[in-house]
Order: C-alpha cells, then structure tokens, then sequence
C-alpha cells in the first residue's frame, strides 16, 4: 500500500538493508538526518572535489559524472515501484537517489566551465546550492513532473531542479568570465 503521506512525516526502518535500498538511498545516505536529499546531493560534487584534488582531467571528471547521472537514472526508474512498496509511499524521504541523479547536470557544467582547482571547488559548492534551492522550490514545471508514475515521477522532477541549476550556473560562469 503507497501513502501520499508528507515526505518527512514517516521514517522507515533501515531493515532490510538488501541492494535495492542501498542503491536507492545512495549507499545510506538517505537515512542520515536532517535533511537526506541534502546528503543525496552530495555525491557527485564530492566525487569530482575529490578527482580535481588529484589532478584529474576534465573529461575523466565529465566521464565520472554522466556515468553517475545515468546509472542513478536507472536506478530510481528500475526500482521505482520496489521503492514504493519498500519505504510505503511515493518519493520516500530516504531515496535519495534522484537527488544524486538531479544535481548531476549542475556538476557537468561546473567542471565544464570551471578553470583551476579553486574555481572548480567553488562552482562544485555552487552547483550543489543551486540544485538544492531549484529541488526545494521546484518552478514549473518540475512540481508537475512529481505526479508521473513511480520513479519517473521521482527522478524527472530532481532532473528538472538540475537542469535549471546548470542553466544558472552556467550563465552566471560565463557572465563571471565576460567581466573578468
């Protein structure tokens, strides 16, 4: 039985600990409090903090990024309806995986526009803020996107809030560079 109950009313238990929920709440980070689509978030900026720290290039960090964009895409659509039934309601407060797939573009853009180790680190840092503002106040039409069924419902509405961050992020970069 799916309830449409408030996302941070009810808790689910972390038993059982299988796959899917691991997957689904990025690695457990949907269970961490307060806040667990912050957590979700963190992932691929962190990961890219961390290849940008050990000289990785800009394509190795693109790669990194588009193949953590698209597995957790098919992650949250797979297990869409397991997601459902495991956490007892629809976009569950502990899947945080569309968080992980939806702050993905905004992180594209930052290591793509990005020049220098301390650029990098700081449009990583405003990708993630950007993406949580655009997921916390979901503009037109991500709100809509919500009510698609299972994950696709869960996911478009986080890539929506992505896409609109990477959009501002890039056009305040490009912005940045054309008055420096």
């Amino acid at each position: 039985m799916v309830i449409d109950a408030p996302k941070n009313r009810h808790r689910a238990p972390i038993r059982p600990l299988n796959a899917p929920t691991l997957l689904l709440t990025s690695g457990g980070l949907g269970f961490l409090r307060p806040a667990p689509g912050t957590w979700g978030s963190m992932p691929p900026g962190a990961i890219v903090g961390v290849m940008a720290l050990a000289g990785a290039t800009q394509y190795a960090m693109l790669t990194v990024t588009g193949v953590v964009l698209v597995v957790s895409c098919v992650i949250c659509v797979a297990w869409g309806r397991y997601a459902e039934t495991r956490f007892g309601r629809k976009d569950a407060a502990e899947v945080v995986i569309d968080e992980t797939a939806g702050v993905a573009p905004a992180t594209m853009v930052a290591v793509w526009l990005a020049q220098g180790l301390v650029e990098q680190i700081v449009a990583f840092g405003a990708a993630f803020v950007l993406f949580r503002a655009f997921d916390i106040i979901k503009p037109p039409p991500a709100r809509q996107l919500e009510k698609l069924p299972h994950g696709w419902g869960v996911l478009i509405d986080d890539l929506a809030a992505g896409v609109y961050a990477a959009a501002v992020l890039a056009g305040a970069m490009l912005a940045w560079r054309a008055v420096m």
